[in-house]
């Protein structure tokens, strides 16, 4: 069986979705893991339901980024995993992004994954797992999603250059891109219910496994990227996806 046993783990957003499920399996396996996110109570409550330690910090402020190096580095010193997970989902048609949209997305899905990096290497020991949460909609041309693919389509050009300058220190940067995962990312996008149900049914009709993910399913690939056993892996991008990719 897979072991992480002794190594400590950041996640950002890991108060719910991909992130929470991540926090459990990798906790499961040995992990010492710290989740991250912006709401105090969300952070709290995930914190006490997984045994995990939690931090509030806003990947979007740069000096809330500082803050939570500074306490996890006080706290135990140095990090083995990363998990780049924090993101937003918000769909708009082209005609219809507005500059405040653009910023928000951007600001959290690429900036702030990227200063999440920047801040947290001094930290990360040699050898460390850096994996960055992207998406397969980087490449599917969806409607409705080209700031939100912009960002991800970014980050996993970051993630291949990142894996070059860093493979000096030993340190593994992978992305995973998932499809359509049943988390509450969709339910933040402020989009009425009616408009919810038609977005995910689209969704589900362009996937050829013909269902949603579980936020279970990516948690296992992360745990498998952020182990040993993917100790020759790096600057790779990994499609968990129902088959998406193979119809782009």
């Amino acid at each position: 069986m897979m072991s992480l046993q002794g190594k400590v783990a950041v996640i950002t957003g890991g108060n719910s979705g991909i992130g929470y499920a991540s926090a459990r399996d990798l906790k499961a396996k040995g992990a010492h893991v710290i989740i991250t996110g912006r709401s105090a109570e969300k952070v709290k409550q995930a914190a006490a339901d997984l045994g995990v330690q939690g931090i509030v910090a806003d990947v979007s402020d740069l000096s809330a980024i500082d803050n939570l190096v500074a306490q996890i580095k006080a706290d135990h010193g140095q990090v083995d995993i990363l998990f780049v997970n924090a993101g937003i989902f918000a769909p708009a048609p082209v005609g219809q992004i507005t500059e405040e949209m653009f910023d928000h997305q951007m600001g959290i899905n690429f900036k702030g994954a990227v200063f999440t990096i920047e801040k947290f290497l001094p930290i990360l020991n040699d050898g460390a797992s850096i994996i960055n949460l992207s998406s397969v909609n980087a490449y599917t041309g969806m409607p409705n999603t080209a700031v939100y693919a912009a960002s991800k389509a970014a980050m996993n050009s970051y993630t291949r250059t990142a894996a070059t300058e860093l493979a000096a220190r030993k340190i593994r940067v992978n992305a995973v891109n998932p499809g359509p995962v049943t988390t509450p990312i969709f339910e933040k996008t402020g989009l009425p219910q009616e408009a919810l149900n038609d977005f995910a049914a689209n969704m589900q009709n362009r996937v050829p496994l013909k269902r949603f993910g579980k936020p279970e399913e990516v948690a296992k690939l992360v745990s498998f990227l952020a182990s040993d056993e993917a100790s020759f892996i790096t600057g790779g991008e990994y499609n968990i996806d129902g088959g998406v990719a193979v119809l782009t």
